[in-house]
């Protein structure tokens, strides 16, 4: 099971749907408090009456669409060229996925930024690192 480049991929979409109902679980109470009518929202800055604890949940779950759709494409690469059972390659990807999740739980959980980029940082760097690794076995 751990030994596919695609499992990493399964975790990370699973993680991003827990984000989605930790979204929605904080989200829809805070709005109702708030005396936000969802049907009336027009734009996103609506929400910034929201606490900020609420907001920050939101963010990372708009965070997990962006560079990890890098992950998605590279790892589905790195499976149809015949190179989804090597172990550096797994090994990268399930680092990228537990930085990723981390990255989340900072961010919903503390969101001080300093820390927070260097988590960030650390997933981009394996991203590249496993980027790299693909382009040179291709020249």
């Amino acid at each position: 099971m751990y030994q596919s480049i695609l499992t990493p991929v399964l975790i990370l979409i699973a993680w991003t749907l827990v984000m989605w109902l930790w979204m929605y679980a904080t989200r829809i109470p805070a709005m109702k408090k708030a005396g936000l009518n969802p049907a009336k929202l027009k734009e996103k800055s609506e929400l910034d009456v929201l606490p900020r604890s609420v907001r920050q949940i939101g963010d990372n779950h708009n965070h997990l669409h962006e560079q990890p759709v890098l992950f998605y494409a590279l790892a589905f690469y790195i499976q149809l060229t015949g190179s989804g059972q090597d172990a550096m390659m797994i090994g990268l990807a399930w680092g990228y996925v537990a930085l990723r999740i981390a990255h989340s739980l900072f961010q919903a959980l503390v969101n001080f930024i300093p820390v927070r980029f260097v988590i960030y940082s650390l997933a981009s760097i394996l991203l590249i690192i496993m980027t790299a690794l693909c382009v040179i076995r291709l020249l």
